[in-house]
């Protein structure tokens, strides 16, 4: 694979072993590999490489990986996901709220943490794809904000959603109309704080549908057998 179109990612972990073990992995899977071992070495990576994603640990050995990941995020739009012993309910909460994608505890399982990444990456792609397009559309009654994450009826009422009924809605909103799987929607819907099935998605599209007012008739939101969901409504661009 030509380096140019590789992901590049930055480990950041004191333990030698685990670090190359991590390394080793994600290297064979397709990735440009950067390793740090301290703080300042991660600053430095991340300068010098420009990553597209980071793994941190949260305790290192020249300070707190919690800390750095704040850090870093104003500096680099990079997807954060920390790999770490620290395995207490708190440690999880301050590390997704404070920053992170992910928070995946040691011992890591490969295969999981690369599917976590490759999710990540996906999603931050679709979020910088839809910021370069018109991001205000209308269908039916509502008018939707892909960028400001904003949605309101055509008289101008906000609407509440939640992180993944809004997603769920912007990536159908996004396919004009073709129809999206289920596996595809559980890749949009995974983020920081859930763990998605099929069946997830069925109860995300319910509960969105309610708030939208769905019914049979309107048809917002239609199911194709076999297949998933589609925006069932003509879909219009502010241009």
């Amino acid at each position: 694979m030509d380096a140019t179109f590789r992901d590049r990612l930055v480990i950041v972990e004191d333990d030698p072993v685990t670090r190359t073990v991590i390394a080793g992995y994600f290297t064979d899977q397709g990735f440009q590999v950067e390793e740090a071992e301290t703080i300042v070495q991660a600053r430095q990576a991340v300068r010098r490489f420009r990553p597209d994603l980071i793994f941190i640990d949260v305790v290192l050995p020249d300070g707190d990986g919690f800390e750095l990941a704040r850090e870093l995020q104003s500096v680099s739009d990079a997807g954060i996901i920390f790999v770490t012993r620290r395995d207490a309910d708190v440690d999880r909460i301050v590390g997704l709220e404070l920053a992170a994608d992910h928070y995946v505890n040691k011992p890591v399982d490969l295969r999981d943490l690369l599917a976590r990444a490759r999710s990540l990456l996906r999603r931050r792609r679709i979020e910088r794809d839809t910021a370069r397009r018109d991001t205000v559309a209308t269908f039916g009654p509502f008018t939707i904000d892909l960028l400001r994450r904003e949605l309101a009826t055509n008289n101008g009422e906000p609407m509440r959603l939640t992180r993944g009924e809004f997603d769920l809605l912007a990536a159908l909103i996004e396919s004009n109309g073709h129809p999206l799987s289920r596996d595809y929607l559980i890749e949009v819907i995974s983020n920081r704080f859930t763990d998605v099935d099929a069946r997830s998605v069925d109860a995300l599209v319910a509960r969105l549908r309610k708030k939208l007012g769905d019914t049979a008739k309107s048809g917002i939101i239609a199911t194709v057998s076999g297949k998933g969901y589609k925006i069932g409504v003509p879909v219009e661009r502010d241009v």
